[in-house]
């Protein structure tokens, strides 16, 4: 999938610079520092490299990486994510949901008015149902959906009486979102997942980019569900998709 959408990457264009090598990261996609950026979201390398049967999903930033988070607002309706993305050419498949679904995305994701991952306790306090304000990784499928803004994308909605195809660890929620529990790690400017596969060889062809972002949940919690609200920052400059696993 070369671009997503035309109206989406002109709106890029406007505030994103262009790639450039940054010193220190080699493979994948450099990214120019751009002060224009929050440093905890300002991508500087994006990288899926291959180990075993495994990815590993790596992005640096200029300064922190997962030092900013949403501030709480106290209810679902119109709360934020905060997000670093790895949109992929992989068809959703892959990981557990129909083929030709959407765009499948890998993402990190932080929010601390909701709790989109029940089987796991990340706080270690016994409540499965709180722990939304540490970042946890999902699988999301993605499409443009005019309604979010023009040409925006959105996780994709399940339609009520609707029976798609989910992954095991779907969270439950009307939308094509897998919450599969591998745990982001953040070193200082660098953050990395470890996500394994059932069949490595998926990723031989595969293409990524990297995205920070904000998302929103709809004032009216329903279809659209869940935008994306505000670029930070495409790896690319052009969200075309120019990096190549394990290269």
């Amino acid at each position: 999938m070369k671009r997503i959408t035309s109206a989406l990457t002109a709106a890029i264009l406007l505030s994103a610079p262009g790639a450039q090598a940054h010193q220190g990261h080699t493979g994948g996609i450099q990214s120019a520092p751009s002060r224009a950026v929050e440093a905890p979201f300002d991508i500087v390398h994006t990288k899926i490299a291959r180990e075993g049967n495994t990815a590993l999903f790596h992005i640096a930033v200029s300064g922190k990486a997962g030092k900013s988070r949403p501030a709480a607002s106290g209810k679902l309706a119109g709360s934020s994510v905060f997000s670093y993305v790895w949109p992929t050419s992989l068809d959703p498949s892959v990981v557990g949901f129909d083929k030709g679904a959407g765009i499948l995305a890998f993402a990190v994701t932080a929010h601390p008015d909701f709790d989109d991952t029940p089987l796991y306790d990340e706080n270690g306090d016994g409540n499965l149902k709180n722990d939304g304000d540490l970042w946890h990784s999902h699988w999301v499928v993605l499409k443009p959906d005019d309604a979010c803004g023009k040409g925006a994308l959105k996780v994709v909605d399940i339609p009520a009486g609707a029976t798609p195809k989910l992954p095991k660890t779907w969270p439950g929620l009307p939308l094509l979102i897998d919450s599969p529990g591998y745990s982001p790690v953040f070193t200082a400017s660098t953050l990395e997942v470890r996500v394994p596969f059932d069949d490595v060889g998926v990723l031989a062809d595969a293409s990524f980019d990297g995205v920070t972002a904000a998302l929103r949940v709809n004032a009216s919690v329903h279809s659209p569900l869940l935008c994306v609200a505000n670029v930070f920052k495409v790896a690319s400059g052009t969200l075309s998709l120019p990096g190549k696993v394990g290269k």
